[in-house]
């Protein structure tokens, strides 16, 4: 494969963009690839591709970039495609905690599970199954790398409403728990041996070793001496559950009933309610930033972020074998989940593409839990394939965070609330209200 064509749809996540641009024109063998850049905002797009051209400069490269408002136009012999669409932008985000707010569901991200993960589904799965239809129309061969969240139920829906097999969902919460871990133990990062597998934003450290030394004893060790460590709820769950989860708390304490009910635990814990608003606000504000410092000939940041997207797209155009992780459809890759879920694990990358390894049982507890994400992440997709809106409810219902904080005929006042709320961007037979 020479000079692959790289296409980015939602290149107007410009932040997002340079990291992935800085981190591809890093390689050498990547630097000549053909980079085309997709948005529907044509500022945004504009911008995208000032700061394309600027990254490649700056970074020594050579390649052909080119912007298209015209996504098939775009996708034509692609040979990768990057997913970074967030349907609704901020707006949409604010609405999925404003309206949870008001019926008495805190969140802290969002994205994922719960009331916000469910409805960010839903108006980005329309989107989903329209690029999965241009793929196999004008770059079937093409292998599409997914980072829009949420990301477990994306991946499914993907696979199981376009028929697509080359998708693989990428989140870089694997590497900067352990990298983080590494941190806090004084342990070089390129030392340690490393396994974690589960679901996205819900996954574990099975094997966490530095020279054959298992370093679970030394974390154990530094949490009973740091009352502050005790105060952070990945922490709190690792000590009840055995394994490190490898998101953060204000993440994890969304996926489970027992934090984000209780006023004392989001003060034990140090949750920050609806702590995402904050970001969208900054990543509005960085974007303004960069359009400015692009228009004024300003300097623009090109340092790379370590994502694994360009680690996947140099691997299989160069044959460098890489592990990295996805989240891909189980198939008895963990074999006590269910099989239609979406699951990451290690994924062994090369020339021939990305081959998941299958990761065995997970402990009955950690399984336990992500069998109810998972749950709850099918009947949103089994919503939208069956066009059922009761499913959106019966997800709800499923989800632990919002059932610990609400009556059933609240959670369905709630769903019919977010429903008039998001409309627009439903598909049609998802936009009935229900009533309690």
């Amino acid at each position: 494969m020479i000079n692959p064509k790289i296409v980015l749809i939602g290149a107007g996540s410009v932040v997002f963009t340079q990291g992935l641009l800085a981190d591809l024109f890093a390689f050498p063998e990547l630097k000549t690839a053909r980079i085309a850049l997709h948005d529907i905002d044509t500022e945004r797009l504009a911008t995208a591709e000032a700061a394309a051209r600027y990254i490649a400069e700056r970074r020594g490269a050579d390649a052909h970039i080119t912007a298209h408002a015209d996504r098939r136009e775009a996708l034509d012999g692609a040979d990768f495609v990057i997913n970074l669409v967030q349907i609704g932008m901020g707006e949409a985000t604010r609405t999925d905690f404003e309206i949870p707010a008001r019926h008495g569901v805190r969140q802290t991200i969002g994205d994922t599970l719960g009331v916000g993960g469910i409805f960010r589904a839903l108006r980005t799965f329309p989107f989903l199954k329209a690029l999965g239809e241009d793929i196999a129309a004008v770059c079937p061969g093409a292998w599409l790398l997914n980072y829009t969240n949420p990301m477990a139920m994306n991946v499914q829906y993907l696979t199981a409403a376009t028929g697509l097999t080359r998708v693989v969902g990428l989140c870089h919460s694997v590497y900067w728990t352990m990298h983080d871990l590494c941190a806090l133990l004084k342990v070089p990062f390129d030392e340690i041996t490393y396994r974690a597998a589960g679901v996205n934003h819900q996954a574990w450290v099975l094997r966490f070793e530095h020279d054959g030394t298992d370093l679970y004893p030394r974390l154990d060790a530094l949490i009973a001496e740091d009352e502050q460590l005790r105060r952070r709820v990945r922490v709190d769950m690792y000590r009840r559950l055995g394994h490190y989860p490898t998101e953060t708390s204000e993440h994890s304490s969304e996926y489970v009933p027992w934090y984000l009910h209780h006023d004392s635990e989001i003060e034990r814990l140090r949750l920050p309610i609806g702590a995402y608003l904050g970001i969208v606000d900054e990543n509005v504000a960085a974007y303004e930033r960069t359009r400015d410092d692009l228009a004024t000939g300003a300097c623009i940041d090109v340092e790379g972020t370590m994502e694994y997207a360009p680690q996947i797209i140099h691997s299989m155009v160069t044959g460098t074998p890489r592990t990295v992780y996805g989240n891909v459809p189980n198939h008895g890759l963990i074999e006590n989940l269910p099989a239609h879920g979406v699951v990451e694990v290690p994924c062994l990358v090369d020339r021939s593409g990305v081959q998941p390894t299958r990761a065995g049982a997970l402990p009955p507890q950690l399984a336990a839990l992500n069998r109810t994400y998972l749950s709850m992440n099918d009947l949103v997709v089994r919503a939208a394939l069956e066009d059922e809106p009761r499913h959106i409810r019966h997800a709800a219902m499923t989800d632990p965070a919002t059932a610990a904080a609400l009556r059933v005929e609240q959670i369905w006042e709630l769903c019919d609330d977010m429903v008039r709320a998001h409309a627009e961007r439903l598909q049609p037979g998802l936009r009935a209200t229900l009533g309690s």
